[in-house]
């Protein structure tokens, strides 16, 4: 689950004492190094400064008190949020308004336009003005929407979702995030830092105001979708496809089954699961002449299209449009049209099982927050036979995703609605709507997983096909070192990327797992234990890869060479992995002139929330040359 589940758990200064770094950047030594190089008496700018700092820390004293916005934040939003921001806010603006004045003042604005560390004064400026709109704009409108859902019930008489105050405040929580986004931008527009001090507040404040960010645009986001989700204007049929990302495909992993999700005006109803086997009879998923060619024409397996490889397009449009064609021959879809699909791994079942409380199966066993992605990933293969493994996916997904939005309060809303966002973003879930304006709002939210195609923040795409039937991808560990080298002259930026993939198995867990997990069987030239990686890696949107070299003690079994799938320059190798090998791939990217974020990653998910990347952007920062 992420890390910044609270609306504002990682504001700056929301966790008090612990994180009273974020602001010195205004220190007595480095202030009279730059008074007296600007020729500014250093008593008076060392005056001013403690008093800066000093309101500045009263700011922080107050905001670590605001009650759910601290910490982890995996408690969620709840009345006492609103309340202690309410008691706060008034004295929160005073103290961050006396700070902004005096940076704002005529003895700053000199200093700022002295040489070598003027830009480090703008910044100082910049930060404080900054924090002073976010408490004076952004936490009230922000206070404002949550006590609208604090004052309102959101559950109704049966225990379904009251949409009514979500669609309510929808608009005005839009309108907060916009603000508080514009807020981002301009915090990262600021000039990078040459005083060390500054420079490592700055960064510190940035990674968190960005991070305040990327949780409020999530809510915001969950909210929009909400009520359409639910069916606001009408029951909606949905197909819940349930991935295996044990066997990995472009966009999870194998489908064992699917269930059938109906929503009505906030009411979630949990149908049947049926088998992938049931589905076979009737056919394929339509595949393009590019998918057949990349996935079924070149091995070592040759994926078959039919329900079982639905995942294995790397857009959830073509697994949706592949799993509607297939509904439509079936005795039980012929007659219900399908709204759209809801794809979830057991990633993602494990985190709403954290938030609605355990499961207990059919058999007894308990699953929690924390065992159940390793359960229904690796456990069930190795405790329970091929015919009962299916039975418990279905019982976890029908209890855990039926409870989602049922006896819901404005913390489990927050909760859920920040899981469905943060999961989103790694593929652990994902939906796709064949209702336009919905699926708009989708897409825009995120929820709708595609190859990289935005510009402004680039991402390179890489997708993973398991060519050896068996559940070997929960050993397969990923990792990605992510590292600016430039910035160039035409406002893009070149990355060194590092993508390495290590088979974890060792040779004693070999020898006791079955073949059902190590393989080894169906196809003559792949070992037990051996991990067999089809590779798709897409370069960022209006960007390119170059320089591809790999490193390890696996085996490039096909060297990374360039074709197009569906319109899109894509780069195919394979990789195979024994027990204990790994593999690097490694290469630079050029991201778009347009990029305004750093470059990340999509791919396809693991059996754990990590994704394995780390960013490194010391080398310069966006903007600068």
């Amino acid at each position: 689950m992420s890390r910044h589940t609270a609306q504002h758990g990682n504001m700056p200064g929301a966790h008090g004492g612990r994180r009273r770094h974020i602001w010195p950047w205004i220190v007595l030594a480095v202030l009279v190094v730059v008074a007296a190089a600007a020729g500014i008496t250093a008593y008076t700018f060392y005056k001013q400064a403690m008093e800066v700092k000093a309101h500045e820390e009263k700011a922080i004293s107050l905001m670590s008190g605001l009650k759910g916005l601290s910490g982890s934040g995996a408690s969620g939003v709840s009345k006492d949020t609103v309340d202690s921001i309410n008691a706060v806010l008034p004295q929160l603006q005073s103290e961050t308004a006396a700070a902004e004045q005096i940076t704002n003042g005529m003895l700053w604005t000199l200093a700022s336009h002295m040489p070598v560390y003027g830009d480090d004064i703008t910044t100082v400026r910049g930060m404080t003005r900054i924090v002073h709109s976010l408490t004076t704009e952004s936490i009230p409108q922000l206070s404002s929407t949550l006590g609208t859902l604090v004052n309102t019930s959101l559950t109704t008489d049966d225990g379904s979702l009251n949409l009514e105050p979500i669609t309510q405040v929808a608009t005005s929580m839009k309108a907060a995030n916009e603000l508080l986004q514009k807020l981002v931008k301009e915090y990262d527009a600021l000039p990078q830092p040459k005083i060390g001090k500054i420079a490592t507040a700055y960064a510190s404040g940035k990674q968190q105001l960005n991070a305040a960010g990327t949780t409020i645009n999530n809510l915001s986001s969950t909210l929009n979708i909400i009520p359409g989700f639910l069916g606001s204007g009408g029951a909606k049929t949905y197909a819940i496809m349930a991935m295996t990302t044990s066997e990995a495909r472009s966009s999870g992993g194998l489908l064992g089954s699917v269930g059938v999700m109906t929503t009505d005006n906030g009411k979630i109803s949990i149908g049947d699961f049926r088998s992938n086997t049931e589905y076979i009879p009737y056919g394929v998923g339509d595949p393009t002449a590019d998918e057949q060619r990349i996935f079924n024409q070149w091995g070592p397996l040759q994926m078959s299209f039919d329900m079982r490889d639905l995942a294995v397009y790397t857009d959830a449009q073509r697994s949706a449009e592949g799993m509607r064609a297939i509904w439509q021959r079936t005795p039980w879809g012929a007659s219900q049209s399908l709204d759209g699909v809801i794809m979830v791994d057991p990633v993602f079942l494990q985190k709403m099982v954290a938030i609605n409380g355990q499961v207990t199966l059919s058999d007894g066993r308990v699953l929690d927050g924390t065992n159940t992605a390793e359960f229904l990933l690796d456990t069930v293969y190795k405790e329970y036979p091929v015919s009962m493994q299916d039975r418990y996916f279905t019982e976890v997904a029908t209890q855990s995703i039926s409870a989602m939005f049922s006896n819901i309060n404005l913390e489990k809303l927050t909760q859920v609605g920040q899981a469905m966002s943060s999961l989103a973003q790694n593929r652990h879930f994902s939906m796709y709507s064949f209702d336009e304006t919905t699926e708009n709002s989708l897409l825009s939210a995120g929820f709708t997983a595609s190859t990289p195609s935005d510009e402004a923040n680039p991402k390179i795409g890489v997708y993973i096909t398991e060519q050896n039937p068996s559940k070997m991808d929960w050993y397969v560990h990923r990792t990605t070192k992510i590292t600016r080298t430039s910035c160039n002259s035409d406002g893009s930026q070149t990355y060194h990327v590092e993508y390495t993939l290590n088979n974890t198995m060792t040779n004693a867990e070999l020898a006791k797992v079955p073949d059902y997990i190590a393989g080894g069987v169906q196809v003559p030239s792949l070992a037990r234990g051996m991990a067999a990686e089809k590779m798709l890696m897409y370069a960022p949107a209006g960007g390119s890869i170059s320089n591809i070299t790999t490193s390890g003690n696996g085996t490039v079994s096909v060297a990374p060479k360039q074709t197009t799938l569906n319109g899109k320059s894509v780069t195919t190798t394979l990789v195979l992995l024994n027990p204990g090998k790994s593999m690097t791939y490694s290469f630079d990217v050029t991201t778009s002139t347009k990029a305004t974020a750093d470059l990340g990653v999509d791919q396809t998910p693991m059996g754990w929330e990590d994704p394995g990347v780390s960013v490194d952007t010391s080398a310069c920062a966006i903007g600068t040359k």
